[in-house]
């Protein structure tokens, strides 16, 4: 091919001859005109002026007539166009591959932060019920303590009857006897003392009981919760092994539209989820081959699919796949 074929080059050639063109345009109107006006020596030199670009002229647009020029210039504006497309799809796909990232990117983090929303939550639940815990059990203390303050003081008033009936005795045998209203103002106040150790009494054991039941209420909601999150995890640990055995049985879900050959069959086989006549049937069915599980001709119903074997040849390798 030309080494000139290129699209630069034809550009240039072509503006530079319709340049040429439109001068040859003006100076055939200049000879019109000259003729008209039977001004030979004008008309002479316009003529020698259009020869001049004429051949000018030729001599541009002569690259353009060489053989194999214009197919050389094709196949590069077709290899330019070629490589401005290609170009423009890679800047689509690292565009799109950008878009793809970011995504992936926004989706991690949006878990990261469930996830430490959840954590937080958490810890924020487990220092409320701790902070829970600890002030029934600093109350639980004070009512003990109280308790025991009462206690001692109920111990010291027995004390003090004690004394007071030893040293009665001992002025009894000195011969010295008190009136008869020193002892009773004496037992008047030990009454009322009792009974305001009493009333106290109560009024710390009904608090304890209180504060017991609130305690045992707590913790039966912390293994309330416990279980919950235990039935979580075991309803999500089987629903995933549905979704892989009907994934193995019927194909992945997500690969396959509902429009797919295998739909009928997947609708077949589970019918009794959606239909209770469909259920009835089907029970039935399978009620008619029960049998010990010690017969020799037979096996009890498996209690879930009946999941395929594996390939034991590269053929029926090929035909699963």
């Amino acid at each position: 091919p030309p080494a000139a074929a290129s699209p630069s080059s034809a550009r240039g050639l072509a503006v530079e001859a319709l340049g040429l063109v439109a001068r040859l345009a003006a100076l055939c109107r200049a000879l019109r005109r000259r003729e008209a006006e039977g001004d030979e020596a004008g008309w002479a030199q316009a003529r020698e002026e259009a020869e001049a670009a004429r051949r000018e002229l030729r001599e541009v647009v002569r690259p353009l007539r060489e053989p194999g020029y214009r197919e050389a210039l094709r196949r590069k504006a077709e290899r330019a166009r070629k490589r401005r497309l290609r170009l423009q799809r890679r800047k689509q796909e690292a565009k799109a591959a950008k878009e793809e990232e970011a995504a992936r990117a926004a989706e991690r983090e949006a878990k990261i932060d469930q996830w430490r929303a959840k954590c937080i939550q958490e810890v924020e639940e487990k220092n409320r019920e701790r902070e829970l815990k600890a002030a029934a059990d600093s109350v639980l203390s004070e009512v003990r303590k109280k308790q025991a303050d009462t206690k001692r003081m109920v111990d010291i008033l027995h004390a003090l009857e004690k004394l007071r009936k030893l040293r009665k005795e001992a002025a009894g045998r000195k011969g010295v006897c008190p009136p008869p209203s020193a002892d009773e103002a004496f037992e008047n106040q030990v009454e009322s003392l009792k009974t305001l150790l009493k009333n106290r009494t109560e009024l710390y054991e009904a608090e304890e009981r209180a504060l017991r039941v609130m305690l045992e209420g707590e913790q039966e909601e912390e293994r309330k919760r416990e279980m919950e999150k235990k039935q979580k995890k075991e309803r999500e640990k089987l629903l995933q092994q549905k979704l892989e055995i009907d994934s193995k049985l019927f194909g992945d879900p997500d690969e396959f539209p509902l429009a797919h050959l295998l739909q009928p069959f997947r609708e077949y086989y589970l019918q009794a989820e959606h239909s209770v006549a469909a259920l009835i049937q089907i029970r039935h069915e399978w009620d008619q081959y029960l049998v010990p599980a010690d017969h020799p001709e037979g096996s009890c119903i498996p209690p879930g699919w009946v999941l395929p074997s594996l390939p034991t040849n590269d053929t029926w390798a090929t035909a699963v796949r």
